[in-house]
């Protein structure tokens, strides 16, 4: 790695993400435009998001599948409100096997029609609901303005689909999801979100409702990171997905879809980076500690990364040779390894360890006999304490404002989330975009009957409490 610095977050915002993500070696652009290759490291991040969140998952009864990546143009053409949504993303298969096809085949935007195809055989009665399904697999958007994590039109995700036999169930389903997304962001990757409604011109098409956990940036800028989404009957009256009752009439079932994806890599740099580069939270981070040795210390390294390891700590030894310690120091805080012990003769003679956190530059030095209790009280203490910072980040950039002036200048700055009292109209909603360049993020889950206020925007009764904000 070069140890050229790194452009400041102050100095320029996105040129920094962008040498970040490059140098700490997560991912770049691939030969096809939009499309990025996910490097080891960052793939790893990846690897533990999602075997984190897939036991989590899996507890709520979900079952893993794979559906095919190729969906028959008719399937999508069922629905008009869908096709519409993705028809400026997708991209389509005409030609294969020496031959134009028959039928066009488009590369999957999300699963929706081919898994309910399936659901059309496998559900025949109640006894066979609710059917929760999720696949972990690639998606392809075509994206115009790619970002890497971000935004680029192939990437990583799961993407949950369920059936149900009532819209209570339905609708528990989504709370639930939506909750478990919330909880999964602060406990695992130290991320605090809001959650919310989306409103009817940014939820998914052809979905009843739909609901988001939002992430808001250093830069000020919004992040969606997870969505839920009520499909209500929507698409099973499309498919033809239909159960017999206990009463033996014939019902639609009530169906629902979420998902998150390697985005919540991108918020993880933002979030928790600094100008020295990454910042990872513990459960996450592919090295959990990072082994320095200096001078003859390889071996006394060694033994320490023996009794880690036996504590399921990921840790590694950086043994390369004709490289000083301080480019090894400054790699492993670029790659943001939340540990890094120093170990030379002195801590051999006095059987102890020096320690440096990355995410407080704290130091220090430890026994080194029952150090591994002691590491994984540490990267404990490195989680909760990188969600306190992250969580009052959040909290000092929700900005309340009544005043329209104010609310346009606070977006044009983007100050961050701000919240005002809102009519909950579409071409509202336009005319804030075109003036601001922002969108609503999500409403609260609590609706608040604000028919007494006056929306921030046309001046008309308020029914909502709105998010607002530019976002990625």
């Amino acid at each position: 790695m070069s140890k050229t610095k790194l452009t400041t977050m102050e100095e320029n915002f996105a040129n920094w993400y962008q040498e970040v993500v490059a140098r700490a070696e997560l991912a770049e652009h691939a030969p096809i435009k939009g499309c990025m290759t996910i490097r080891p490291y960052g793939f790893a991040i990846w690897e533990h998001i999602k075997n984190e969140l897939d036991i989590r998952i899996k507890k709520r009864g979900v079952k893993n599948a794979c559906f095919p990546l190729f969906i028959p143009e008719s399937y999508l053409a069922r629905e008009k409100d869908h096709i519409e949504g993705f028809s400026p993303e997708i991209a389509v298969v005409t030609y294969a096997g020496g031959e134009n096809l028959q039928e066009n085949l488009i590369v999957r935007p999300t699963s929706e029609t081919i898994v309910h195809e399936s659901m059309k055989r496998w559900i025949q009665s109640y006894r066979d609901l609710p059917m929760r399904l999720n696949q972990w697999c690639n998606v392809v958007r075509w994206e115009k303005h790619p970002r890497l994590f971000l935004r680029t039109t192939e990437f990583q995700w799961q993407e949950g689909h369920t059936a149900h036999a009532t819209e209570l169930e339905a609708r528990n389903e989504v709370a639930e999801m939506l909750q478990n997304y919330h909880d999964f962001s602060a406990e695992i990757l130290a991320i605090p979100t809001i959650m919310g409604r989306k409103s009817e011109k940014e939820k998914f098409a052809g979905a009843v409702e739909s609901y988001s956990i939002e992430g808001l940036m250093p830069d000020g800028k919004a992040l969606q990171m997870g969505t839920v989404h009520y499909l209500g009957e929507n698409f099973s009256k499309m498919a033809d997905v239909s159960f017999l009752d206990k009463d033996m009439t014939k019902k639609f079932v009530q169906m629902t879809s979420w998902g998150v994806s390697t985005r919540l890599i991108g918020a993880l740099i933002m979030v928790h980076g600094d100008n020295k580069g990454l910042v990872l939270p513990p459960r996450v981070a592919p090295v959990q500690v990072i082994i320095v040795p200096i001078g003859q210390a390889l071996d006394y390294a060694k033994n320490i990364k023996s009794d880690l390891e036996k504590n399921n700590i990921r840790v590694e030894i950086d043994s390369r040779e004709d490289i000083r310690p301080g480019v090894k120091f400054y790699d492993h805080e670029l790659r943001g390894v939340p540990i890094r012990f120093e170990i030379g003769d002195r801590e051999m003679l006095s059987n102890t360890i020096t320690y440096t956190i990355r995410h407080n530059s704290l130091k220090g030095n430890l026994d080194r006999d029952g150090i591994a209790d002691v590491v994984n009280l540490m990267l404990n203490e490195i989680q909760d304490e990188m969600l306190t910072k992250a969580i009052k980040k959040l909290e000092e950039r929700i900005i309340t404002t009544e005043n329209k002036e104010n609310f346009t200048s606070l977006l044009y700055k983007q100050a961050g989330l701000i919240s005002v009292d809102w009519c909950g109209k579409t071409d509202c909603e336009i005319a804030i975009k075109e003036a601001t360049s922002a969108t609503t993020r999500n409403f609260p889950l609590t609706e608040i009957n604000n028919s007494k206020c006056q929306c921030i925007w046309c001046g008309k009764p308020s029914k909502v409490i709105a998010y607002f904000a530019k976002a990625y």
